[in-house]
């Protein structure tokens, strides 16, 4: 890697609720000429303290107290929950909002692609907005039209080009969107959740040219997404930040498993005393759910090699229905690994009870969480229960000596032989 492209240091952001100003015409001309005038610290903010205003009910520290440093190539995935800063530090660096506190140092030029669609005018043709957007991103006229087939190219819209994109499908119109930034030439490029949108081919591709712009062209990238597979593919580090405060920063597959373990909450059963207490609705109400584990002794690990056995019961308020049940595995990533329907079966009034059975040697390594979708008549939803289930798969391996991540979302042991076919022939 090469020099120190962007340091933050010491940066933290106020945000006061319901309120411009200080609430004092006094204090708000000493802020002024204090900020802007001398270039100093924010008083105001100085003057109450972090853990006053972090209490103060009227105002929200959106970061507190945030250092880091990104050398020239490097990916630095930010991850975090909802309202963690990750949107404002992206804006801070970006220069379009002010920090009130800090400071952020940087080398060479920035864009930023905060908006899918930065610039774009439904009105307007594929072309023309192509032009718009890539000159307000920072391209220049002559850049846009060298590089206009090839970004059309890589949209994959080329049929529609000369179509006003209000007739754009909301794929079409994020994947053409996304290739004028692609193209953009900045020495730090600061992408926010574009690739939320769109189908799997566009965000791999979308994922490729990012990579290929690191690491072919040396340009520093700041990337935000909610999705753990996107940061593990493209980033060398990883950031993560909770409440505006940083938890942790450093390795990404390191600083991700981290993050997963620190918002997920293991739930192996739940069970409710009566209908009134469970979760569910007029037409049904969980008694229980629950993961059983085979283990072979009560203290070994649960890892690849365990099967398991979801277990539920559940109250079935409705006479002569014909009922079915979906179960659901997500990885917290946000994939869905399987989804298994139940046969239907005709149900009175009273207590339903299901089990269904995943064999050891199935699941890859990582943590999941379970949904049970129970359904009428084969096809209307009564009740879809959201993560009721959690669990943590480890990792087991024998008689393998490479301990890199096993590649894809199941991990099945089908048999499998090699053998000598005839010995080489000997002179």
């Amino acid at each position: 890697m090469g020099d120190v492209v962007i340091e933050v240091e010491n940066l933290s952001k106020l945000y006061r609720l319901g309120t411009i100003g200080t609430g004092s015409l006094r204090q708000d001309l000493q802020r002024w000429w204090t900020t802007s005038v001398l270039k100093q610290e924010d008083p105001f903010f100085q003057a109450h303290g972090t853990e006053a205003l972090a209490a103060n009910k009227q105002s929200i520290l959106a970061l507190q107290n945030i250092n880091f440093k990104v050398n020239q190539g490097e990916v630095l995935g930010i991850i975090g929950s909802n309202g963690s800063g990750k949107s404002t530090l992206l804006k801070i660096i970006s220069r379009i909002v002010r920090p009130t506190k800090g400071a952020v140092r940087g080398r060479g030029s920035v864009s930023s692609l905060l908006e899918v669609g930065t610039g774009f005018h439904k009105e307007l043709t594929g072309r023309e907005n192509v032009y718009i957007s890539g000159y307000i991103l920072g391209m220049s006229k002559s850049e846009i039209r060298e590089k206009f087939d090839e970004i059309v190219a890589f949209s994959g819209v080329e049929a529609f080009i000369d179509t006003p994109v209000k007739r754009y499908s909301s794929g079409m119109y994020v994947r053409l969107a996304f290739a004028v930034a692609a193209h953009l030439e900045p020495d730090i490029l600061i992408v926010d959740e574009v690739l939320a949108v769109g189908d799997a081919d566009f965000q791999k591709k979308c994922l490729g040219k990012m990579r290929e712009t690191s690491q072919t062209d040396g340009r520093t990238i700041l990337f935000v997404s909610h999705s753990m597979q996107a940061i593990n593919n493209l980033c060398d580090k990883a950031l993560w930040l909770n409440q505006g405060k940083m938890m942790e920063l450093g390795e990404v597959s390191s600083v991700v498993n981290k993050y997963i373990m620190g918002i997920q909450q293991f739930k192996l059963k739940q069970e409710w005393s009566t209908p009134a207490e469970a979760p569910g609705n007029d037409f049904i109400r969980f008694k229980s759910v629950e993961l059983v584990p085979q283990l072979s002794t009560p203290d070994a690990p649960l890892d690849i090699r365990t099967p398991l056995t979801v277990k539920f019961q559940f109250w079935n308020m409705t006479d002569d229905v014909l009922l079915s049940t979906s179960l659901l595995l997500f990885s917290y990533g946000g994939e869905c690994i399987f989804d298994v329907l139940s046969p239907a079966s005709r149900c009175d009034k009273g207590l339903v009870e299901g089990e269904c059975n995943i064999p050891g040697n199935f699941l890859n390594d990582g943590s999941y969480y379970f949904s049970i979708i129970v359904v009428k008549d084969t096809s209307v939803e009564l009740y879809n229960y959201e993560e009721c289930l959690s669990v943590d798969v480890e990792d087991y391996r024998e008689n393998i000596q490479w301990y890199g991540k096993w590649w894809g979302a199941v991990r099945p042991k089908f048999p499998f032989r090699l053998h000598q076919k005839e010995m080489a022939f000997q002179q």
